[in-house]
């Protein structure tokens, strides 16, 4: 079966869920997953019964897509995501996203949760994504082009869209969120970096490391989508803190901030959603 008859039969068995087309996505990362209590007139479906999904296997991600509305925006919700560190090819990663964009969405917001390289960050900060580095090793693009889909060589000067980046720091301005901005380095994990391994992501440029959203971020440009990404700052990376990072940690963070989190993408979505 070619990627274009899954993605068919996947968003076929959706639209009889709810024939609505979404304008706006979102996948929520680890421990976020409790913004979906922000959507009105939800439909909720497992991945377990949505045709070619996986089922997520970490800890703070549900494996359900939720679609309704937040305002009179609707929305598609991917209430946590599948990495290729649980044994996925990146195609399979990314299959959400493509899905999304068959749904009808413009744009995509990718959230995640990431260990703090930048020094001055804390946990609990909520971080802008301006741009990213790709240290997985891994392209979910590697392969025969699908000329439907996008570009042999998509442009990525501009990943993270500027004109979705002061949506959200206007809103975190009105809200008084204190939105810092940052680079997110993606690697494959699942081990946590070493201490080296984060000096060197930081004479990089990065700010942030997580193991998801760039194979995202790269699917969704392949795909014209506008892309924003937050992050949460769960923890400071590895040497920074005298501390051992552990998963659990992560979830217990992310909902400390989830009020401000929620408020901050609710009222982003709605002028996402309303472009004047």
């Amino acid at each position: 079966m070619t990627l274009f008859e899954k993605l068919e039969e996947a968003s076929a068995y959706i639209k009889k869920q709810r024939d609505v087309r979404p304008q706006v996505g979102v996948i929520l990362g680890s421990g976020l997953g409790a913004f979906v209590d922000q959507i009105q007139d939800k439909v909720t479906l497992a991945y377990d019964d949505i045709p070619h999904f996986k089922q997520t296997t970490v800890e703070g991600h549900e494996g359900r897509l939720i679609l309704g509305k937040i305002g009179n925006v609707e929305v598609a919700v991917m209430q946590g995501r599948y990495h290729a560190y649980e044994g996925h090819h990146t195609d399979q990663v990314v299959f959400p996203v493509r899905l999304l964009a068959r749904l009808g969405i413009d744009s995509i917001i990718l959230t995640n949760a990431s260990g703090g390289v930048n020094e001055s960050y804390k946990a609990g900060d909520l971080v802008m994504i301006t741009d990213h580095i790709n240290l997985s090793g891994q392209n979910p693009l590697v392969g025969p082009n699908i000329a439907e889909l996008g570009p042999r060589f998509p442009d990525m000067t501009k990943a993270y869209d500027p004109k979705l980046q002061e949506i959200l720091m206007s809103q975190a301005k009105t809200q008084g969120v204190d939105l810092k901005k940052g680079v997110y380095a993606g690697v494959l994990g699942p081990t946590y970096e070493t201490p080296a391994e984060v000096r060197m992501i930081r004479i990089l440029g990065g700010d942030l490391v997580g193991m998801s959203t760039v194979p995202e971020s790269i699917a969704a440009n392949h795909l014209g989508l506008s892309v924003a990404g937050v992050s949460c700052v769960t923890n400071m990376a590895a040497g920074i803190e005298n501390v051992k990072l552990q998963h659990s940690d992560i979830k217990e963070q992310a909902l400390k901030v989830m009020q401000k989190f929620s408020s901050l993408l609710v009222e982003s979505i709605k002028i996402i959603g309303n472009p004047q």
